[in-house]
């Protein structure tokens, strides 16, 4: 039996003859949203109430406030920092859950209030503590924003270990679970060109179909629930399988019109038919209606996020900026072998994920090496997202050097000045004050108040033992730049004439993007 399905399912991939997604009703999707929303009015940190919820209304485009994920956003930074970056110490599928949360409303994981929340799925050990459940959502994870990590292949293998002799999974013993079946199937979808996991796929399939019973259902614990269905759902949307397939028709039924059997008009879905309705059930319901809407008109499945968009809203600027100041969207995650554990990791993560700095190398950033003038001029132009400008502003700095448009930019934009009316020095390194100066001019461009008395300047300052050492042109952007958290006070001198380092300058440009609501 299992040889004829298999043999059925590659013909079909062979000729392309697999058949588009039965379209989910787009009004019951958005009426199913509607009440989660309306539900989950104060999204927190949590499987119920939190990201499950947050994951059906990003992927499906509800339409609500940007509010609503901000607040969200709000709510884990707090939690995140509550805890100091620690979600817990054994279930490692909470940072999981989250970063697919984070990752559907457009939120980089890898710098929620200065913490990576992806470095823990990096813990293959410790991941796999809650067994086949941790690698499963693990690999969902990782994948969703396509966030680098030299694990993928473990957890794949880690699943494919634990398929049991029919083809499905359970989380203990032997004896099939479908919701987990179906999750596995998930986590596996994306890897289906690899012989190992195309062949497991096919058995789980197999299994599937033969566990699907006549009303279209399946059964978790000899129970039939919404769960079940809606996990399948998700499965064969992620394999790219239509949902009226005719392995997953039974008297008739396909397993949405299964689903469609649990919900109740204006209150969401039960858990079982003979229950009432149920938030957790409900949330996981609607996920599944999106999946099957976006598998129905074409779209990004449901856990491919690549087409996920900044939904909070928050990093849209400040009233003020100047028009061409534009928003660096988060890219992909990425960071440097040479800055674990650095202070000024987590900026340089962030500035890089939006390719705004680079590397010394593909693998090494050299946090602690100074910055060439040219260099601080591109990054700047980077973050501010500026349009290059061409007219030449230096005799030093000519139109076959790298760094031209962008020390012609930041020069044009009022960002650098140079060292005398002709000359630039495009090599010489930034000090800390020139660096402060720099800085404040690009935050006005951005629309932030940054001027400061003479009086003013000398008050913020004055608890600095090196301050009279600054040059009187830098205290306005000096007290700026400390008063708003820009440059450490922790820190009691200024060593204002002291060359600023890359992780240095950095951190300073990601405080001063945060500040300007541009991240």
């Amino acid at each position: 039996m299992k040889k004829i399905f298999s043999l059925l399912l590659c013909l079909l991939m062979l000729v392309g003859m697999v058949l588009p997604a039965l379209a989910a009703d787009s009004d019951t999707v958005s009426d199913v949203a509607a009440y989660v929303y309306k539900t989950v009015s104060e999204p927190q940190v949590g499987a119920v109430g939190g990201e499950w919820a947050i994951l059906g209304l990003a992927r499906g485009g509800a339409d609500i406030p940007s509010e609503y994920y901000a607040d969200y956003y709000a709510n884990v930074e707090e939690y995140v920092k509550a805890r100091e970056g620690v979600l817990h110490t054994k279930k490692y599928t909470e940072y999981s859950r989250v970063v697919l949360a984070l990752t559907a409303i457009g939120k980089d994981p890898a710098n929620v209030a200065g913490y990576d929340l992806l470095a823990p799925l990096g813990d293959f050990d410790k991941t796999i503590w809650q067994g086949i459940n941790g690698a499963i959502f693990a690999l969902l994870a990782l994948d969703s924003g396509e966030y680098e990590s030299a694990l993928r292949e473990k957890y794949v293998d880690y699943i494919l270990q634990k398929q049991l002799a029919d083809g499905g999974w359970a989380l203990s013993g032997e004896s099939v679970d479908a919701d987990v079946t179906a999750m596995a199937l998930q986590a596996l979808a994306k890897y289906t060109d690899k012989a190992s996991v195309k062949t497991a796929v096919e058995d789980a399939l197999i299994c599937l179909s033969e566990m699907q019973n006549a009303s279209g259902g399946f059964s978790t614990y000899g129970e039939q629930t919404a769960e079940s269905s809606a996990q399948v759902i998700v499965a064969l949307c992620e394999l790219g399988i239509s949902l009226d397939d005719t392995r997953f028709v039974k008297n008739g039924n396909t397993v949405p019109d299964n689903l469609m059997t649990y919900s109740v008009s204006g209150e969401g879905f039960r858990h079982t038919l003979g229950g009432g309705t149920n938030q957790m059930t409900t949330e996981q319901c609607l996920y599944a209606l999106v999946a099957a809407e976006r598998a129905a008109s074409g779209k990004n499945s449901l856990y491919r996020m690549g087409d996920a968009q900044d939904l909070a809203g928050d990093a849209a600027g400040l009233a003020g900026k100047h028009a061409d100041v534009t928003v660096k969207s988060f890219v992909a995650a990425k960071t440097f072998a040479d800055i674990t554990g650095h202070n000024n990791q987590a900026a340089i993560e962030a500035l890089a994920s939006r390719k705004i700095i680079n590397g010394k190398t593909e693998i090494s950033f050299d946090p602690d090496a100074t910055m060439t003038r040219a260099e601080f001029a591109t990054i700047v132009v980077n973050a501010l997202g500026l349009p290059q400008q061409s007219q030449a502003a230096f005799a030093d700095v000519t139109d076959s050097d790298w760094y031209y448009g962008y020390i012609n930019t930041a020069y044009a934009y009022g960002i650098i000045k140079g060292v005398s009316d002709t000359e630039f020095n495009p090599s010489g390194t930034i000090t800390r004050e020139e660096a402060a100066v720099m800085v404040a001019r690009a935050a006005k461009l951005c629309g932030v108040s940054t001027d400061y008395t003479a009086y003013e300047a000398r008050n913020v300052l004055a608890g600095f033992s090196d301050y009279v050492k600054a040059s009187e042109w830098a205290y306005s952007s000096l007290a700026f730049c400390y008063d708003k958290g820009i440059l450490d006070d922790s820190v009691l001198s200024i060593q204002p004439k002291e060359s600023v380092t890359r992780g240095e300058i950095a951190q300073m440009l990601y405080n001063m993007l945060s500040l300007s609501k541009l991240l």
